[in-house]
């Protein structure tokens, strides 16, 4: 994950800071490349730092590192969002696409906003579970590249597909299968061992409840 979201970042950013990119860049709307610059640079850096902050070693380690990455992601995350939905109300790329890449800003602010929050709070388990959420949508940025390239493979055999449609179903699967798999991850591997770790610690507390009570009916009686 790591290696593919620095090599995307190193690939998709520099281009778009020198007045290019794969998708077709409409310099005559208002706004709209200058938004691209402003969403690129503090977007890639949030690609690259984000797998700093899933390394259990270096939190532990080096928490006070942690802490100052965490901010330059949340701020870098802040700003590129506010970037990108400016970008998407204003796009040439249709009004699906639109839709979909406003959703995944709104939602990648709104999930910065509560791992800001939880770990204010002290809920660390929470603050973890949004930043899973968060750094899905961050990685978006990853696999609306390889769909992408997967569907321009697949439009030179299809020629009725053309480069919106691509776009647009890959813009649309970057943001519902990284969600998907972000909750799925979240589910099984965080929630359901916890879940089985409460039982278990209620089924052992339990027993041993039940054999001080026998054990205490026991002595009695042998009084």
């Amino acid at each position: 994950m790591a290696v593919s979201a620095v090599g995307i970042a190193a690939v998709f950013v520099p281009p778009y800071l020198t007045g290019s990119s794969f998708a077709p860049i409409d310099r005559s709307i208002v706004g709209y490349y200058a938004s691209l610059v402003a969403h690129a640079g503090p977007a890639g850096l949030t690609l690259v730092l984000g797998p700093l902050q899933f390394v259990p070693r270096l939190r532990t380690r080096y928490p006070r590192l942690h802490r100052i990455v965490g901010r330059v992601y949340l701020v870098s995350v802040v700003a590129a969002s506010a970037a990108a939905l400016y970008a998407a109300t204003v796009s040439p790329s249709g009004f699906p696409l639109q839709v979909a890449f406003s959703l995944l800003a709104a939602a990648w602010l709104y999930t910065a906003a509560q791992a800001y929050r939880t770990i204010r709070r002290g809920e660390v388990r929470l603050h973890r579970i949004w930043m899973i959420r968060n750094y899905a949508l961050t990685f978006g940025a990853v696999t609306l590249r390889l769909y992408l390239l997967a569907g321009l493979a697949l439009a030179k055999l299809v020629p009725s597909l053309t480069f919106r449609d691509v776009y647009t179903t890959a813009g649309w699967a970057a943001v519902l299968g990284n969600v998907l798999i972000a909750e799925y991850f979240i589910v099984h591997r965080i929630l359901a061992p916890s879940a089985r770790r409460v039982q278990d610690s209620s089924d052992r507390g339990g027993s041993e409840e039940a054999a001080a009570m026998r054990a205490s009916i026991s002595s009695r009686i042998g009084r």
